[in-house]
Protein backbone atom coordinates (compact mmCIF):
# COMPACT_ATOMS: atom_id res chain seq x y z
CA UNK A 1 0.00 0.00 0.00
CA UNK A 2 1.32 2.93 -0.61
CA UNK A 3 0.15 6.24 1.93
CA UNK A 4 1.18 9.98 1.42
CA UNK A 5 4.42 9.89 2.61
CA UNK A 6 5.90 7.66 -0.40
CA UNK A 7 4.07 9.52 -3.33
CA UNK A 8 7.02 10.84 -4.47
CA UNK A 9 5.92 14.52 -5.85
CA UNK A 10 2.08 13.57 -6.22
CA UNK A 11 1.31 14.56 -2.95
CA UNK A 12 -2.07 16.93 -4.30
CA UNK A 13 -0.70 20.33 -2.33
CA UNK A 14 -3.08 23.07 -3.92
CA UNK A 15 -2.79 26.73 -3.25
CA UNK A 16 -4.06 27.86 0.49
CA UNK A 17 -7.00 29.46 -0.53
CA UNK A 18 -8.54 26.45 -1.96
CA UNK A 19 -7.08 24.20 0.48
CA UNK A 20 -9.83 22.07 2.47
CA UNK A 21 -12.85 19.84 1.86
CA UNK A 22 -15.90 22.11 1.30
CA UNK A 23 -13.46 24.48 -1.14
CA UNK A 24 -11.99 21.33 -2.86
CA UNK A 25 -15.76 19.82 -3.61
CA UNK A 26 -17.55 23.24 -4.30
CA UNK A 27 -14.67 23.74 -7.12
CA UNK A 28 -15.05 19.73 -8.67
CA UNK A 29 -18.46 20.95 -9.22
CA UNK A 30 -17.19 23.32 -12.37
CA UNK A 31 -17.45 21.56 -15.35
CA UNK A 32 -15.27 22.99 -18.47
CA UNK A 33 -16.34 25.54 -21.05
CA UNK A 34 -17.37 24.01 -24.39
CA UNK A 35 -17.18 21.18 -25.75
CA UNK A 36 -13.91 18.75 -24.34
CA UNK A 37 -12.18 16.36 -26.36
CA UNK A 38 -13.88 13.47 -24.86
CA UNK A 39 -17.63 15.03 -26.17
CA UNK A 40 -16.32 16.03 -29.43
CA UNK A 41 -16.18 12.91 -31.00
CA UNK A 42 -18.34 10.84 -28.69
CA UNK A 43 -20.72 7.98 -29.94
CA UNK A 44 -23.89 6.48 -27.78
CA UNK A 45 -23.64 2.92 -27.51
CA UNK A 46 -26.39 1.34 -26.49
CA UNK A 47 -25.51 -1.91 -24.24
CA UNK A 48 -27.79 -4.96 -23.50
CA UNK A 49 -26.84 -6.12 -20.05
CA UNK A 50 -28.59 -8.97 -19.57
CA UNK A 51 -31.47 -10.13 -16.63
CA UNK A 52 -33.35 -7.47 -15.29
CA UNK A 53 -32.57 -8.36 -11.25
CA UNK A 54 -35.33 -5.56 -9.78
CA UNK A 55 -38.09 -7.78 -10.80
CA UNK A 56 -40.02 -5.09 -12.35
CA UNK A 57 -39.78 -6.41 -16.33
CA UNK A 58 -37.63 -9.88 -15.66
CA UNK A 59 -39.25 -10.93 -19.45
CA UNK A 60 -36.54 -7.52 -20.42
CA UNK A 61 -33.35 -7.17 -20.86
CA UNK A 62 -31.44 -4.28 -19.01
CA UNK A 63 -30.38 -1.74 -21.40
CA UNK A 64 -27.53 1.26 -20.51
CA UNK A 65 -26.25 3.77 -22.29
CA UNK A 66 -22.94 4.90 -22.71
CA UNK A 67 -20.52 6.85 -24.57
CA UNK A 68 -17.35 6.11 -26.47
CA UNK A 69 -14.60 8.16 -27.86
CA UNK A 70 -11.98 6.82 -29.99
CA UNK A 71 -8.22 8.38 -29.10
CA UNK A 72 -7.26 11.34 -31.08
CA UNK A 73 -3.49 10.69 -31.09
CA UNK A 74 -1.19 9.39 -33.90
CA UNK A 75 -0.92 5.47 -33.61
CA UNK A 76 -2.33 2.60 -32.04
CA UNK A 77 -4.31 3.07 -28.93
CA UNK A 78 -3.03 2.80 -25.73
CA UNK A 79 -5.62 1.25 -24.27
CA UNK A 80 -9.27 1.98 -23.06
CA UNK A 81 -10.65 3.59 -20.06
CA UNK A 82 -14.20 2.78 -18.85
CA UNK A 83 -15.42 6.26 -16.46
CA UNK A 84 -18.28 5.43 -13.84
CA UNK A 85 -19.70 7.96 -12.24
CA UNK A 86 -21.13 9.05 -8.97
CA UNK A 87 -24.51 8.65 -7.72
CA UNK A 88 -27.15 11.27 -9.27
CA UNK A 89 -23.67 12.20 -11.47
CA UNK A 90 -23.68 10.47 -15.39
CA UNK A 91 -21.43 9.96 -18.64
CA UNK A 92 -21.04 13.89 -18.48
CA UNK A 93 -20.34 14.98 -15.05
CA UNK A 94 -17.60 17.34 -14.70
CA UNK A 95 -15.02 14.61 -13.61
CA UNK A 96 -15.63 12.74 -16.26
CA UNK A 97 -15.23 15.22 -18.50
CA UNK A 98 -12.09 16.12 -17.24
CA UNK A 99 -10.55 13.01 -16.91
CA UNK A 100 -11.60 11.63 -20.40
CA UNK A 101 -10.86 14.64 -21.98
CA UNK A 102 -7.02 13.71 -20.60
CA UNK A 103 -7.36 10.39 -21.62
CA UNK A 104 -8.42 10.92 -24.98
CA UNK A 105 -5.46 13.60 -25.11
CA UNK A 106 -2.31 11.19 -23.91
CA UNK A 107 -3.92 8.51 -26.68
CA UNK A 108 -6.29 6.61 -24.89
CA UNK A 109 -10.27 5.25 -25.82
CA UNK A 110 -12.85 6.11 -23.46
CA UNK A 111 -16.32 4.64 -22.57
CA UNK A 112 -18.49 6.72 -20.33
CA UNK A 113 -21.06 4.63 -18.89
CA UNK A 114 -24.25 5.40 -17.59
CA UNK A 115 -25.89 3.46 -14.82
CA UNK A 116 -29.78 2.97 -15.28
CA UNK A 117 -31.54 6.23 -14.17
CA UNK A 118 -28.44 8.42 -14.78
CA UNK A 119 -28.15 10.56 -17.32
CA UNK A 120 -30.75 10.62 -20.31
CA UNK A 121 -31.81 6.95 -19.38
CA UNK A 122 -35.14 6.55 -17.01
CA UNK A 123 -37.29 5.31 -19.98
CA UNK A 124 -34.76 2.07 -20.66
CA UNK A 125 -35.56 0.30 -18.35
CA UNK A 126 -39.15 0.14 -16.02
CA UNK A 127 -37.15 -0.63 -12.67
CA UNK A 128 -35.26 1.62 -10.98
CA UNK A 129 -31.97 1.61 -10.02
CA UNK A 130 -30.21 0.34 -6.88
CA UNK A 131 -26.86 0.69 -5.94
CA UNK A 132 -26.79 -3.42 -5.42
CA UNK A 133 -27.33 -4.25 -9.03
CA UNK A 134 -23.39 -4.67 -9.92
CA UNK A 135 -24.79 -7.30 -12.11
CA UNK A 136 -25.79 -5.10 -14.84
CA UNK A 137 -22.89 -2.93 -14.37
CA UNK A 138 -20.16 -5.85 -14.74
CA UNK A 139 -22.60 -7.64 -18.07
CA UNK A 140 -21.84 -4.09 -19.89
CA UNK A 141 -17.95 -4.16 -18.65
CA UNK A 142 -17.18 -7.38 -19.87
CA UNK A 143 -18.90 -6.10 -23.30
CA UNK A 144 -16.64 -2.70 -23.26
CA UNK A 145 -13.80 -4.77 -22.13
CA UNK A 146 -14.04 -7.05 -25.72
CA UNK A 147 -13.67 -3.42 -27.35
CA UNK A 148 -9.94 -2.94 -26.07
CA UNK A 149 -9.59 -6.37 -27.91
CA UNK A 150 -5.65 -6.65 -27.32
CA UNK A 151 -5.04 -3.59 -26.24
CA UNK A 152 -5.04 -2.78 -22.58
CA UNK A 153 -8.26 -1.96 -20.46
CA UNK A 154 -9.04 0.37 -16.75
CA UNK A 155 -11.51 1.02 -14.98
CA UNK A 156 -11.77 3.80 -12.89
CA UNK A 157 -14.92 5.35 -10.94
CA UNK A 158 -15.19 8.47 -8.75
CA UNK A 159 -17.62 8.22 -5.62
CA UNK A 160 -20.36 5.42 -5.38
CA UNK A 161 -18.13 5.05 -9.46
CA UNK A 162 -14.99 4.03 -6.94
CA UNK A 163 -17.32 1.86 -4.99
CA UNK A 164 -18.47 -0.03 -8.27
CA UNK A 165 -15.11 -0.06 -9.53
CA UNK A 166 -13.88 -1.97 -6.51
CA UNK A 167 -16.87 -4.37 -7.06
CA UNK A 168 -15.84 -5.02 -10.72
CA UNK A 169 -12.23 -5.15 -8.81
CA UNK A 170 -13.64 -8.50 -6.73
CA UNK A 171 -16.00 -9.61 -9.43
CA UNK A 172 -12.85 -9.54 -11.72
CA UNK A 173 -11.11 -12.65 -9.20
CA UNK A 174 -14.06 -14.68 -10.63
CA UNK A 175 -15.33 -13.63 -14.12
CA UNK A 176 -12.09 -11.79 -16.05
CA UNK A 177 -12.81 -9.08 -17.34
CA UNK A 178 -10.81 -8.69 -20.94
CA UNK A 179 -7.07 -7.67 -20.08
CA UNK A 180 -8.26 -5.30 -16.95
CA UNK A 181 -4.58 -3.88 -16.37
CA UNK A 182 -5.82 -1.35 -13.30
CA UNK A 183 -8.40 -0.58 -11.44
CA UNK A 184 -8.70 3.23 -9.71
CA UNK A 185 -11.31 4.47 -7.32
CA UNK A 186 -11.52 8.37 -6.18
CA UNK A 187 -13.18 8.91 -3.13
CA UNK A 188 -14.47 5.63 -2.87
CA UNK A 189 -17.84 4.93 -0.63
CA UNK A 190 -17.04 1.92 0.21
CA UNK A 191 -19.28 1.99 3.95
CA UNK A 192 -22.59 3.73 2.50
CA UNK A 193 -24.35 3.64 5.99
CA UNK A 194 -21.03 6.00 7.13
CA UNK A 195 -21.19 7.74 4.06
CA UNK A 196 -24.92 8.48 4.59
CA UNK A 197 -24.67 9.57 7.99
CA UNK A 198 -21.78 11.82 7.07
CA UNK A 199 -24.11 13.39 4.15
CA UNK A 200 -26.90 13.88 6.44
CA UNK A 201 -24.29 15.91 8.97
CA UNK A 202 -23.66 18.75 5.69
CA UNK A 203 -26.77 20.32 4.92
CA UNK A 204 -25.63 21.67 1.64
CA UNK A 205 -24.81 18.43 0.62
CA UNK A 206 -27.84 16.76 2.03
CA UNK A 207 -30.04 19.20 0.22
CA UNK A 208 -28.75 19.00 -3.22
CA UNK A 209 -28.11 15.26 -3.42
CA UNK A 210 -31.80 14.93 -2.13
CA UNK A 211 -33.31 17.43 -4.80
CA UNK A 212 -31.72 15.70 -7.03
CA UNK A 213 -32.58 12.63 -6.22
CA UNK A 214 -36.68 13.37 -6.08
CA UNK A 215 -35.92 15.27 -9.38
CA UNK A 216 -34.72 12.27 -10.58
CA UNK A 217 -37.38 9.49 -8.65
CA UNK A 218 -40.31 12.23 -10.37
CA UNK A 219 -39.39 11.65 -13.38
CA UNK A 220 -39.43 7.94 -12.95
CA UNK A 221 -42.57 8.18 -11.96
CA UNK A 222 -44.43 10.19 -14.76
CA UNK A 223 -42.45 7.89 -17.60
CA UNK A 224 -44.27 4.60 -15.36
CA UNK A 225 -47.27 6.00 -13.42
CA UNK A 226 -48.47 2.45 -13.57
CA UNK A 227 -45.23 1.35 -11.30
CA UNK A 228 -44.64 4.12 -8.89
CA UNK A 229 -45.84 6.22 -6.86
CA UNK A 230 -43.03 8.21 -5.05
CA UNK A 231 -45.46 10.61 -3.07
CA UNK A 232 -44.99 10.12 0.16
CA UNK A 233 -41.02 10.85 -0.07
CA UNK A 234 -41.78 14.63 -0.25
CA UNK A 235 -42.24 14.69 3.17
CA UNK A 236 -39.25 13.33 3.97
CA UNK A 237 -36.21 15.18 5.27
CA UNK A 238 -34.08 12.25 5.82
CA UNK A 239 -32.20 10.73 2.78
CA UNK A 240 -31.36 7.70 4.88
CA UNK A 241 -35.23 7.53 6.08
CA UNK A 242 -36.51 7.96 2.05
CA UNK A 243 -34.11 5.03 1.01
CA UNK A 244 -35.62 2.83 3.69
CA UNK A 245 -39.16 3.57 2.42
CA UNK A 246 -38.19 2.91 -0.78
CA UNK A 247 -36.22 -0.52 0.38
CA UNK A 248 -38.97 -1.57 2.12
CA UNK A 249 -41.37 -1.21 0.06
CA UNK A 250 -39.87 -1.81 -3.72
CA UNK A 251 -36.35 -3.83 -2.61
CA UNK A 252 -35.38 -7.07 -1.41
CA UNK A 253 -34.32 -5.80 1.62
CA UNK A 254 -35.58 -5.54 5.21
CA UNK A 255 -34.20 -1.99 6.30
CA UNK A 256 -32.08 0.17 4.69
CA UNK A 257 -29.24 -1.11 7.11
CA UNK A 258 -29.35 -4.51 5.14
CA UNK A 259 -28.76 -2.70 1.64
CA UNK A 260 -26.34 -0.70 2.47
CA UNK A 261 -24.49 -3.85 3.70
CA UNK A 262 -25.36 -5.59 0.70
CA UNK A 263 -23.16 -2.81 -1.76
CA UNK A 264 -20.62 -2.24 0.74
CA UNK A 265 -16.62 -3.05 0.47
CA UNK A 266 -15.74 -4.83 3.34
CA UNK A 267 -11.85 -4.35 4.08
CA UNK A 268 -11.34 -8.12 4.22
CA UNK A 269 -13.03 -8.86 1.04
CA UNK A 270 -10.88 -6.51 -0.69
CA UNK A 271 -7.56 -8.10 0.43
CA UNK A 272 -9.16 -11.56 0.23
CA UNK A 273 -10.05 -11.36 -3.70
CA UNK A 274 -7.92 -9.00 -5.74
CA UNK A 275 -6.31 -9.66 -8.87
CA UNK A 276 -5.77 -6.61 -10.26
CA UNK A 277 -3.41 -3.53 -9.47
CA UNK A 278 -5.69 -1.65 -7.98
CA UNK A 279 -5.59 2.39 -6.53
CA UNK A 280 -7.38 4.23 -4.20
CA UNK A 281 -7.28 7.79 -4.47
CA UNK A 282 -8.92 9.98 -1.47
CA UNK A 283 -8.37 13.17 0.88
CA UNK A 284 -8.52 13.58 4.42
CA UNK A 285 -10.89 16.10 4.21
CA UNK A 286 -13.60 14.62 2.44
CA UNK A 287 -16.57 15.91 3.67
CA UNK A 288 -19.06 13.04 2.40
CA UNK A 289 -16.75 9.94 2.38
CA UNK A 290 -15.12 9.53 6.17
CA UNK A 291 -11.10 8.75 5.63
CA UNK A 292 -11.37 6.29 8.55
CA UNK A 293 -13.03 3.81 6.16
CA UNK A 294 -9.76 3.58 4.55
CA UNK A 295 -7.72 2.76 7.58
CA UNK A 296 -8.74 -0.34 8.34
CA UNK A 297 -7.70 -1.40 5.01
CA UNK A 298 -5.43 -4.44 4.52
CA UNK A 299 -2.09 -4.67 3.37
CA UNK A 300 -1.96 -6.38 -0.18
CA UNK A 301 0.80 -6.39 -2.55
CA UNK A 302 -2.04 -4.97 -5.50
CA UNK A 303 -3.87 -3.10 -3.61
CA UNK A 304 -2.05 0.62 -3.60
CA UNK A 305 -3.79 3.87 -1.14
CA UNK A 306 -3.07 7.43 -1.54
CA UNK A 307 -4.38 9.63 1.31
CA UNK A 308 -3.98 13.13 0.47
CA UNK A 309 -4.24 15.56 2.70
CA UNK A 310 -6.44 18.13 0.69
CA UNK A 311 -8.83 17.59 -2.46
CA UNK A 312 -12.39 17.09 -0.27
CA UNK A 313 -14.83 14.74 -2.28
CA UNK A 314 -13.32 14.28 -6.18
CA UNK A 315 -12.09 17.85 -6.28
CA UNK A 316 -8.15 17.99 -6.53
CA UNK A 317 -8.07 21.50 -8.11
CA UNK A 318 -6.03 23.95 -7.74
CA UNK A 319 -6.25 28.30 -8.79
CA UNK A 320 -3.74 30.50 -10.33
CA UNK A 321 -4.48 28.96 -13.17
CA UNK A 322 -7.35 26.84 -12.31
CA UNK A 323 -5.76 23.46 -12.94
CA UNK A 324 -7.66 20.72 -12.74
CA UNK A 325 -5.16 17.63 -11.15
CA UNK A 326 -7.35 14.24 -10.27
CA UNK A 327 -6.61 13.28 -14.38
CA UNK A 328 -3.17 13.31 -13.43
CA UNK A 329 -3.26 11.59 -10.46
CA UNK A 330 -5.38 8.95 -12.07
CA UNK A 331 -3.03 8.69 -14.96
CA UNK A 332 -0.16 8.46 -12.37
CA UNK A 333 -1.83 5.36 -10.94
CA UNK A 334 -2.93 3.86 -14.18
CA UNK A 335 1.12 4.10 -15.06
CA UNK A 336 2.19 1.61 -11.74
CA UNK A 337 0.16 -1.04 -13.32
CA UNK A 338 3.36 -3.33 -14.23
CA UNK A 339 5.09 -2.08 -10.83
Amino acid sequence: MIDQSQLNGQLFQPHPLVHGGNIQTFLARMKPLGRTPVTKAEQPILIDAGYDHTGFAPERSVRLLGFYTPHQTDGPSKGLVLLLHGWEGSSHSSYNLLIGSEMIRRGYDVFRLNYRDHGPTHHLNPGFFYATLIEEVATATHWISQMAENAPFYIVGASLGGNFALRLAIWHARRPFNNLQHVVAVNPAINPSRTSDALEQHTLYHLYFRRRWLHSLRRKQALFPHLYDFSPLQRMNSIRTMSDWLVKRFGKFPDVEAYFASYAVPPQVLGESLTVHTTIITAEDDPIIPVDDFRALPDHPLLHLQIHPTGGHVGFTDIFPIRHRLPHLVLGAMANSHD
